[in-house]
């Protein structure tokens, strides 16, 4: 697990090499909106496209208002509740 991204907003985490070959096998990214209080779990090609989104804007130096907008974009994909462990 690797923490991608933090702030008062979101919190991006990189899993990867997890799972077996039929579930997750690359790993994946947990997107979770803390006022929302809600989550996903991107793998596979959505995986795969939110790396590349992330990497041409980190290529741009984004300040932390940029990346909280570009987050926002997946907001409606949010459905899972957060649950503090």
């Amino acid at each position: 697990m690797n923490m991608v991204y933090n702030s008062s907003n979101f919190c991006v985490l990189e899993f990867s090499d997890f799972g077996d070959v039929n579930r997750h096998p690359a790993g994946g990214f947990e997107i979770m909106d803390k006022s929302m209080r809600r989550e996903i779990f991107l793998d596979g090609p959505r995986a795969q496209q939110f790396k590349r989104e992330i990497d041409e804007l980190l290529s741009t130096e984004p300040t932390f208002d940029e990346f909280d907008a570009f987050l926002t974009g997946y907001a409606g994909l949010m459905t899972q509740p957060l649950a503090m462990h």
